[in-house]
């Protein structure tokens, strides 16, 4: 069943380098979070995405909100392009597949390359309690979420 406004959200808890666990409940009382659900590092319509959002990044900052994005590339493949397109947020590796899975956001198979067990494009806002406030999954990897009933509800989390 997918996650529905007003589920607990799923713990999450996934490296976002070699020596970096992030847990969801670290946030807990502390901040609102984002999460982006997205395909893969190094393709278009990803690193359009991720880069809007690190363009913006100080909006959510200033909104007590954490951003957190998350793909099955290796922590390796993230973290080189963490640091090729100088990402101030952390992506979190799902090489297991599991947090995708959860959450409702995984392809059985993705063409055209005809993968499986890749990344949907999905967007949540969980708040404070570990209450999902905004749940938006993707079925065109080339959709991007909408950013802008995001940032509302974010705004209204305060």
């Amino acid at each position: 069943m997918p996650i529905q406004i007003g589920d607990l959200a799923p713990e999450i808890s996934l490296y976002a380098n070699m020596k970096e666990k992030i847990n969801l409940t670290d946030y807990t009382d502390k901040k609102n979070v984002l999460i982006l659900f997205f395909p893969q590092a190094f393709t278009g319509v990803c690193t359009k995405e991720l880069c809007i959002v690190r363009d913006d990044y100080a909006k959510y900052d200033n909104l007590n909100a954490q951003v957190l994005a998350i793909s099955v590339d290796s922590v390796f493949t993230l973290a080189k392009y963490k640091d090729e397109h100088q990402i101030n947020f952390p992506l979190l590796s799902d090489f297991n597949k599991e947090t995708s899975a959860a959450y409702g956001s995984i392809y059985e198979s993705f063409t055209p390359m005809e993968m499986r067990g890749v990344s949907k494009r999905a967007a949540f806002v969980i708040d404070k309690q570990g209450i999902v406030q905004y749940a938006e999954v993707l079925e065109s990897a080339g959709d991007l979420p909408n950013f802008e009933a995001i940032n509302e509800v974010i705004a209204r989390l305060g």
